[in-house]
């Protein structure tokens, strides 16, 4: 379904990105995870809405769409310090 990046499998939390080819808000928001995962190590999937009629109907143009630990955490824009802050409530 989506590709998976290994660093911070282990760590228990998750973070799925459902994005699409050639949108520069889903290539902004996964360089922003990027940069959160040098300081927090944590399970990526980043999955492409367009391979999936299903998704794509659920997200249509909606996208990038942030899960943490399968609960929708952002829509559109994020940050790295707003990742780090929402994966630290994820803990307790």
């Amino acid at each position: 379904m989506g590709e998976s990046t290994e660093p911070g499998a282990g760590s228990g939390t998750r973070v799925v990105v459902y994005s699409r080819a050639d949108c520069c808000l889903c290539e902004e928001a996964l360089a922003e995870i990027e940069r959160a995962r040098r300081h927090r190590s944590f399970a990526l999937e980043v999955v492409d809405v367009d391979r999936d009629p299903d998704l794509a109907a659920r997200f249509g143009h909606e996208v990038p769409v942030v899960e943490v630990d399968g609960r929708k955490a952002f829509k559109f824009r994020l940050t790295a310090e707003q990742l780090l802050r929402r994966l630290r409530r994820a803990r307790t």
